[in-house]
């Protein structure tokens, strides 16, 4: 028993399972900055949407139109590798002499010095404003049919009352849309926690990807087969996690639509 013990410790507790543990604060990060520019994305094109200018409401349509009918998996893959290499074109064009063109031998770069080298931190902030702008698309028409939903008369009031423009779209209109907006935006919220599922496309070591590796079958020379295929047991704790993770969301979803309904719920319903 006491063997056993020992062995599960350090078995838990090796340098593989360690970073295995560090890695899930790349699902958090990604899936609360992607969340956090998805609001924005979205807001941003409801806005446009919204607008008087016809330019602006095509772009704002075409946007929320387009994106949202892109599967997210090649969007993932198609945005980090333009964004990559439009980096390096650009640098490329500063940095590139003929003679180092002619020195290169593969076909991209153009030249040696114009290699963009990502690190995981790099890839993590692609892959969080993949997200945003995938989930954006959502998280905009959310919004838009949010503000459509905002009383007109409140909006007159607002104007009557000698308010700008600027001022009834930000402290009026945004203001209130918050409440019908936010079971929307909740479900925008699960997708893209459920979407963080995706980052080892990426080049980052996730969640996913060591629960792979670490519970397919290993053998070691010195020891033998130290387990068989695991992996079922390591997806398991993955979907514990995810599991916490959308119970803590929709506690902290209800609190957030407590707060933003006060005042507003009582005088839509009053």
């Amino acid at each position: 028993m006491p063997e056993d013990i020992a062995f599960w410790v350090g078995y838990l507790t090796n340098g593989k399972h360690l970073t295995w543990y560090a890695s899930f604060q790349f699902t958090v990060y990604a899936a609360l900055l992607g969340g956090l520019l998805a609001v924005v994305f979205g807001l941003t094109g409801a806005t446009l949407k919204n607008s008087r200018f016809a330019v602006l409401r095509l772009i704002g349509t075409v946007y929320s139109s387009i994106v949202r009918g892109v599967p997210d998996v090649l969007f993932f893959l198609f945005f980090p590798l333009a964004f990559e290499q439009a980096v390096e074109w650009f640098v490329s064009t500063q940095v590139c002499t003929p003679e180092s063109i002619a020195a290169q031998t593969s076909p991209w770069p153009p030249c040696r010095e114009a290699n963009w080298f990502l690190g995981t931190a790099e890839y993590l902030l692609l892959a969080s404003v993949s997200l945003g702008l995938v989930y954006g698309a959502f998280a905009t028409n959310v919004i838009h049919g949010a503000m459509r939903a905002v009383p007109q008369g409140q909006l007159e009031a607002a104007r009557a009352y000698g308010m700008s423009a600027t001022q009834v779209l930000w402290r009026v209109h945004i203001r209130q849309m918050w409440v019908y907006a936010l079971p929307g935006l909740s479900n925008v919220w699960m997708l893209i926690v459920k979407a963080t599922s995706l980052l080892s496309l990426l080049q980052i070591a996730d969640i996913v990807l060591w629960a792979d590796r670490l519970g397919a079958p290993n053998f070691l020379p010195a020891v033998g087969l130290v387990h068989d295929d695991w992996r079922w047991r390591y997806y398991l704790v993955l979907f514990v996690f995810y599991i916490l993770v959308t119970w803590l969301s929709e506690k902290a979803f209800d609190a957030i639509m407590r707060r933003a309904g006060r005042g507003i719920l009582s005088e839509a319903h009053g």
